[in-house]
């Protein structure tokens, strides 16, 4: 029988000290050459371990192989200069030192593949893996070539297609699309954004799953969060269209930020990654603050459909931080499962 209330995290978990500087997003290796891929994989070790021990039940990679979980995907295309960056705002908040696009984007070679089949080699836990979306891809960079955001979006769509086919075969069980842009662009959403997304997890028989949140706990992301008012409806303008989707998981954040809770209504009938642990702060929550989130959201989502799990990546975090989140999370999802066994 499928264990109720299955936790996960989005993704992201802080790296060790000796791999890459601590609670710093694009940290530089501190380690080079065969001993950096050794790092990685001792990394990655690490990173499954304290999620076994924390009780997560669907494993992640944790990041550890990968500087930033947009660019490190793109810096293995061809077509992408990374020499000669430009600076753009990204989703329209934060500067960034970005590659141009200068000529037709191309995957020459599997990204992530060999890294996720490591992991699959390392445990018997269901593993989701992350990939960057088509838009949230399209708004990391400069296009000097296509000059079209969603033809870009389209040609990146086709690449991770081929990616996420070959991550399924080398066992992973839940692929994972990070799209942060949906919060952001609603019309391009809409318009193409979705549409590119489905193309990206064509013909793909495992589980999907969308995250889309708020951002990493940085100063860019929660100066803007400050922005947005004592109502966060932004999912609203996108739920009707992800609700007929082919996408099966949709991951959002839902603990301390200000979204309404009733429009996970608008999603009713898919799984649903609730995220029930604050990535923006070093106070660790309570089981019982995780359970109330959990209870919150089983109003509008299936029990059998509910998936605890963090707002959003924890790398900015120190690990001791991150690790009692983890554990706080599993806590309160045992309240919740243990309340729901007896209420049957």
């Amino acid at each position: 029988m499928k264990k109720l209330l299955p936790t996960s995290t989005v993704g992201s978990l802080p790296k060790p000290l000796w791999l890459a500087e601590p609670e710093t997003l694009w940290s530089p290796w501190k380690l080079e050459g065969d001993a950096l891929i050794e790092g990685k994989q001792d990394a990655l070790r690490v990173a499954l371990q304290e999620q076994l021990h924390a009780g997560v039940d669907i494993i992640s990679d944790g990041e550890q192989t990968r500087q930033h979980f947009v660019t490190t995907f793109i810096e293995h295309l061809s077509g992408v200069d990374f020499e000669n960056r430009k600076t753009v705002k990204i989703r329209d908040r934060y500067d960034a030192s970005v590659p141009v696009v200068v000529d037709a984007v191309a995957r020459q070679k599997p990204v992530f593949v060999e890294d996720a089949r490591f992991l699959r080699q390392q445990t018997r836990q269901p593993i989701k893996w992350a990939l960057p979306g088509p838009m949230t891809m399209v708004d990391t960079l400069y296009d000097d070539h296509y000059n079209s955001r969603e033809q870009l979006a389209w040609e990146f769509a086709k690449i991770l297609n081929q990616e996420a086919r070959e991550l399924e075969a080398a066992g992973v069980d839940i692929i994972q699309f990070d799209e942060p842009a949906f919060n952001v662009f609603f019309d391009e959403v809409n318009d193409w954004g979705i549409a590119a997304l489905e193309r990206a997890v064509e013909g793909l028989k495992c589980e999907t799953a969308v995250h889309i949140c708020y951002g990493y706990g940085i100063k860019a992301n929660t100066d803007w969060k400050k922005t947005l008012g004592s109502e966060w409806r932004q999912y609203e303008e996108i739920f009707p269209k992800l609700q007929a989707s082919k996408i099966d998981i949709i991951s959002l954040e839902c603990h301390n930020s200000r979204v309404p809770v009733d429009l996970l209504e608008l999603i009713r009938g898919k799984k649903v990654m609730v995220g029930a642990i604050d990535v923006a702060t070093h106070s660790i929550e309570t089981p019982e603050e995780v359970a109330d989130t959990l209870r919150n959201a089983l109003q509008f989502v299936d029990a059998d459909k509910l998936y605890p799990c963090t707002n959003c990546g924890m790398a900015p975090l120190p690990r001791s931080v991150a690790t009692a989140k983890l554990e706080a999370l599993n806590a309160g999802a045992e309240i919740v499962r243990q309340e729901l066994l007896a209420a049957d």
